[in-house]
């Protein structure tokens, strides 16, 4: 009888275990420079901008090697209903999505130039659909969530004038019937204050 007891009593203390934290955070590539950005909103994100800047030009050297600067110049995200600001700047060409009822952004991937801007960067959703912008060259960077059945709910990172000098993306839980499913609060833990 005390084995029993001493059984479910262990049994008990294992279901009381904390849950693994719900929340996880890709953190940052790229040079880093500028204003500090973090996304925000309420509800899920629904949709997504993304504007790229096309600077073609050659560099003539040894045996004619071309190279591209093109980069992501801003991006835009829509929580719900409403669409956050632009971070970073508009720039010559916009790729958009819209996310279907219950579609998430489950991987953010790209690559960056360590010393320069994002060059490339493509959304996937849970749905197999990408948005991609940019060129794909220089370093490759792969981001997602740590935990089962998280999706993207912020983008951070720093942008200059030109365009997003570094990205970094935050992973969690979206409670869509409860309330309290900011991400403002987290978006200005996550930025550090410039002064």
């Amino acid at each position: 009888m005390f084995l029993i007891l001493v059984v479910t009593m262990f049994l008990a203390g294992c279901l009381a275990l904390p849950i693994k934290d719900p929340y996880s955070y890709s953190s940052a590539v790229g040079q880093g420079g500028g204003t500090p950005f973090a996304s925000y909103g309420e509800g899920r994100i629904t949709g997504v901008r993304v504007w790229e800047t096309n600077n073609n030009y050659y560099y003539y050297y040894y045996y004619y090697n071309y190279n591209s600067n093109n980069y992501i110049s801003g991006f835009q995200l829509r929580y719900g209903n409403t669409w956050s600001p632009v971070f970073g700047n508009e720039g010559s060409v916009k790729q958009e999505m819209e996310l279907f009822n219950d579609e998430a952004i489950v991987e953010v991937s790209g690559k960056y130039n360590p010393s320069d801007y994002i060059c490339y960067l493509v959304l996937t959703t849970n749905m197999g659909r990408t948005l991609s912008a940019g060129m794909p060259n220089q370093v490759s960077f792969n981001f997602y969530p740590t935990n089962m059945g998280n999706e993207l709910r912020i983008l951070s990172g720093r942008f200059n004038g030109a365009g997003i000098t570094s990205i970094g993306a935050h992973w969690g839980l979206v409670d869509m019937e409860g309330a309290g499913n900011s991400t403002l609060e987290t978006a200005l833990e996550t930025v550090t204050p410039i002064f």
